[in-house]
């Protein structure tokens, strides 16, 4: 007869890694001034990516009330739109928005991700709070209280990815997502240091996505809302506790059973610095493109090229003229390699925008890329796919060592154009993209006048002007209740 060992069911102290986040977001005063000119910065650039994502009708499918016609008494706005939600559906609303179009901000690092992700649950917990307050006769939630939440979010997603390779079991980064944005919205909604705790169990153990949406053959929109579903996820488990339901302490080292032992071999999270305002002053704008991060700087080089080749490239698609190309030279970072570089037909967007090589050819034909430029009807231009069988993708460890360097964080890339007469053009090579902080005097006017653009599609003039001055003053922004905010950006 076979015997069985009864597991210790010795309840152990909580995770020193749930206590010291649950620690810094309830304790740690954020004293960087950049840290809130970078999150007023970050606030207004991703309103602006969700403002733009409301053009296309794959991404407003997914938006408003679970059931039709639903509305909240006192609940949450979605920016660019009339609906008033729950804030777990709010959350879901705003962080699709957000990602949509894949031009958020980033973090790249052992893990990479993007920490604006965070702002679905963040505004519309500080909005349904907010309201409730006011309602109560208190003071309301403020921009300023938003911007510290945002920097907490991102400094525990970003330290978390520094060297901590989720990617390598297959999980999605937007494990981290779920994880930072518990921790904040805990804190907004008014839980103690130990509910905070036990919020982040919750979302330690909760089931967590499977990257195959971001990879051939499986690459599809799912990773556009894949953000907004963990956030909204995080509002809902952080309700659920404020609600009175207990965490599990050893969430992450339990034996068997814990999350370090089933995902990460046994090994413990990892952890290279403290938590303070890093995340969010190094963080990576996409400034130029709507394109996957790793790609950024390819196409950057490749729109430098166009110029130079352009009168090469009409009619590619005739027998005639493709000959006068004989090979394209991309040098890459091995994460590009891993996760865009991709051969055969492309299905869908979702497909395009995390393929290195079509967003190469698409700059190289046109000088440009823009989300249009992802979608069917622009993506049968045969040219497109003549190019990318023309071209070679390999690592340059240089880019790959640099991209890895704390003190660089480069995302290099390099292009070269070869033709079948024995010219080339020269080699074009970015090491930093135009939203790193290294680069951010020239990025700055590029990311207000996105938002201006951005403004002029959901809103009158005078509205859209409105908006634009708050967010161009970082006093009267802080100041802000953050329902007065979340009025000024109804749609109808």
């Amino acid at each position: 007869m076979a015997s069985h060992i009864a597991d210790p069911n010795v309840r152990p102290g909580a995770d020193q890694e749930l206590l010291d986040v649950a620690q810094y977001v309830v304790s740690h005063r954020i004293e960087s001034q950049v840290g809130y000119e970078t999150a007023r910065h970050c606030l207004m650039d991703a309103l602006g990516c969700g403002l733009l994502a409301l053009r296309f009708p794959e991404c407003t499918r997914h938006l408003g009330p679970i059931v039709s016609g639903t509305v909240v008494p006192g609940g949450a706005r979605v920016p660019g739109t009339s609906f008033v939600l729950d804030p777990v559906k709010a959350a879901f609303d705003i962080g699709t928005m957000v990602r949509w179009l894949d031009f958020n901000d980033t973090w790249l690092a052992g893990e990479w991700g993007h920490p604006s992700d965070n702002l679905g649950g963040i505004l519309a917990v500080a909005d349904f709070v907010s309201r409730r307050d006011v309602a109560a006769g208190r003071a309301p939630v403020t921009v300023r209280d938003v911007l510290t939440a945002m920097i907490k979010a991102y400094e525990i997603q970003g330290v978390l990815a520094l060297e901590n390779r989720f990617n390598r079991v297959g999980l999605d980064h937007v494990l981290l997502v779920k994880v930072a944005s518990t921790a904040v919205v805990s804190q907004l909604l008014g839980a103690t240091r130990a509910q905070i705790v036990d919020a982040l169990s919750q979302a330690w153990v909760d089931g967590h996505s499977l990257r195959t949406y971001r990879h051939a053959p499986n690459t599809c929109s799912r990773k556009s809302w894949a953000a907004g579903d963990a956030t909204s996820r995080a509002v809902r488990l952080a309700l659920m506790t404020l609600c009175g339901e207990p965490g599990m302490p050893s969430a992450l080292s339990a034996p068997r059973w814990g999350f370090c032992d089933v995902f990460l071999e046994g090994a413990a999270l990892e952890r290279q610095r403290g938590y303070g305002s890093y995340v969010m002053e190094n963080v990576l704008f996409k400034a130029s493109f709507p394109a996957e991060f790793h790609a950024q700087t390819a196409v950057e080089c490749a729109v430098s090229l166009h110029p130079r080749i352009r009168d090469r490239l009409d009619g590619i698609d005739r027998d005639d003229r493709i000959a006068q190309i004989q090979r394209i030279e991309l040098a890459t970072q091995e994460p590009a390699l891993r996760i865009i570089s991709k051969d055969g037909p492309l299905h869908n967007p979702a497909d395009r925008d995390h393929c290195l090589q079509y967003m190469v050819a698409v700059a190289l034909l046109h000088g440009e890329i823009t989300a249009e430029c992802y979608q069917d009807e622009f993506a049968r231009d045969p040219r497109i796919d003549a190019l990318r069988a023309k071209m070679r993708v390999t690592e340059e460890p240089r880019f790959t060592a640099e991209y890895y360097d704390p003190e660089k964080r480069a995302v290099g890339n390099s292009v070269q154009v070869f033709f079948e007469d024995g010219t080339a053009t020269a080699k074009a090579s970015v090491d930093y993209p135009v939203g790193h902080r290294r680069r951010r005097r020239e990025g700055i006017p590029l990311l207000e006048r996105k938002f201006q653009v951005a403004l002029a599609t959901r809103y009158p003039p005078g509205q859209a002007g409105a908006i634009r001055a708050l967010f161009m003053d970082q006093e009267e922004l802080e100041a802000t209740p953050v329902n007065e905010l979340l009025d000024r950006l109804v749609a109808c």
